[in-house]
């Protein structure tokens, strides 16, 4: 019954804002936020290294060792603070493990030079943490079972991980000392006040909130100009729709947010909105590099007080910084109603769009300004439609299938012939076919899913 319970949650994160705080307690924030980012470093240096990669396994060796060093001591951090900071290190190096093995499967997807039986020896090797670390050590391991008879040359397939993960491991970086995570145990909530442990015994540090809301659970404290923001994990049940039973299929545009087989669309103002908020931050970037070139000519000639002047009044980045973020904030208003909107006027108990593409250099080597292009694909309004409607099929118990892209952007969905992408519209000569692209790939993709289910089935 627990579990049923437990499946039947999703964890959102609700933010807290502190009232404006006094200098004493805005220190004593940043303190610890520094001591915090200094274990971390600490953790980076003594695990993240190739040696260490069969000992993240267990996070509690980990623990012990960080107990008994010293650092601790030496920073004088409460526990509640300390064994956080530890465990976020070790997540860190987690992470930037599973970056390099997903990077190192891409090349090894590339290389020309390797065989089925040497890639399924590569793949198998890097789902293997001990197995892998040994290979990196030069020590000897096991041969893993589903490997075993392979004819390969394990030697050079070694050597050659061994030089990949080299080319590519990039150690984990301390990051800004601007938040901290605090366990249940080191904070207390009085009369609308959140109390945190101090590093005096008995003693605890107040910060006054907005609003009323409490937590049970870990709290990540993210310290702001003159105050702090609270993240609180909490619990949501799932909702149950019992007419949501449709399946949809959604082409995910830059343009035109959603649409789908059917012909509907919804968030066609997505890409009006989004470039009107690039233009705008674009032509305000543009004024203010004509008020540094200012400002640099004023120091040039001598002229201090006007540099001042430029510098005090036109270079700081509270109003940039606030205008941006209501741009943002509005736009991801916009893409949450239009969302909302769908969900209910659709009633999907399945929704199926395509997998994100990113580019690759070894894959697309005639392709230039990869990293922009990618950077538009994972950064960009796109990106937090994906996010969003992932956490909105959660909530309201709504299956997401993600399917390969592959053959649904050139191929008319009405013969299956090549077609001609005509800036926002598709041509095929051979039927006579015309559609917007994104209606065209709403209806491949609901033919690629159609067709996959019945090779399932079959």
């Amino acid at each position: 019954m627990h579990d049923m319970e437990k499946e039947a949650e999703i964890t959102k994160t609700l933010w807290q804002h502190t009232e404006s705080l006094p200098d004493e307690t805005m220190e004593f924030l940043k303190g610890i936020a520094s001591d915090y980012a200094k274990v971390k470093a600490s953790v980076y240096e003594r695990y993240s290294g190739i040696g260490s990669l069969g000992r993240l396994a267990s996070i509690y060796d980990i623990m012990t060792e960080m107990r008994h060093c010293g650092l601790r001591e030496q920073l004088e951090l409460p526990s509640v603070y300390y064994e956080l900071a530890v465990r976020d290190g070790v997540r860190d190096i987690k992470g930037m493990w599973g970056m390099l093995k997903n990077k190192i499967r891409t090349l090894i997807t590339a290389n020309e030079n390797l065989n089925g039986d040497d890639r399924m020896y590569l793949r198998t090797v890097l789902k293997l943490d001990k197995v892998y670390a040994a290979i990196l050590n030069h020590e000897a391991y096991p041969m893993p079972e589903k490997v075993k008879g392979l004819d390969i040359d394990t030697s050079r397939l070694n050597n050659l991980l061994r030089r990949l993960t080299r080319r590519h491991w990039i150690r984990p970086a301390a990051g800004r000392a601007d938040s901290f995570c605090v366990s249940p145990g080191g904070y207390s909530y009085k009369d609308h006040t959140l109390c945190l442990v101090s590093r005096i015994p008995r003693r605890r540090v107040s910060l006054p909130l907005k609003d009323d809301k409490t937590s049970t659970r870990q709290l990540r404290i993210c310290i702001e100009k003159d105050g702090a923001r609270i993240a609180i994990p909490s619990e949501i049940k799932r909702r149950k729709h019992e007419d949501y039973q449709n399946t949809i299929y959604l082409h995910l545009g830059y343009r035109s947010m959603c649409t789908l087989s059917s012909g509907n669309v919804y968030g066609e103002e997505l890409g009006e909105r989004s470039t009107a908020k690039t233009e705008r931050l674009t032509e305000k970037n543009r004024e203010r590099s004509k008020v540094r070139a200012q400002y640099r000519e004023s120091l040039a000639l001598g002229d201090e007080k006007k540099a001042e002047k430029l510098q005090a009044n036109n270079l700081g980045r509270q109003k940039y910084s606030r205008q941006k973020k209501r741009e943002q904030a509005r736009l991801e208003t916009y893409i949450n109603t239009q969302l909302n909107q769908m969900l209910e006027t659709e009633k999907p108990g399945k929704i199926i769009i395509p997998k994100p593409v990113t580019l690759n250099k070894t894959l697309h080597k005639t392709r230039k300004n990869i990293k922009a292009a990618n950077r538009k694909i994972t950064q960009g309004p796109q990106s937090y439609v994906r996010k969003r409607l992932a956490q909105k099929c959660m909530i309201n118990g709504i299956q997401l299938v993600e399917i390969h892209s592959k053959g649904t952007g050139n191929i008319c969905s009405n013969c299956g012939a090549q077609g001609k992408r005509l800036a926002e519209f598709f041509l095929c000569e051979s039927c006579g076919y015309q559609s917007t692209i994104a209606l065209n790939g709403a209806r491949n993709i609901e033919k690629k899913y159609k067709e996959s289910q019945a090779q399932t089935i079959g």
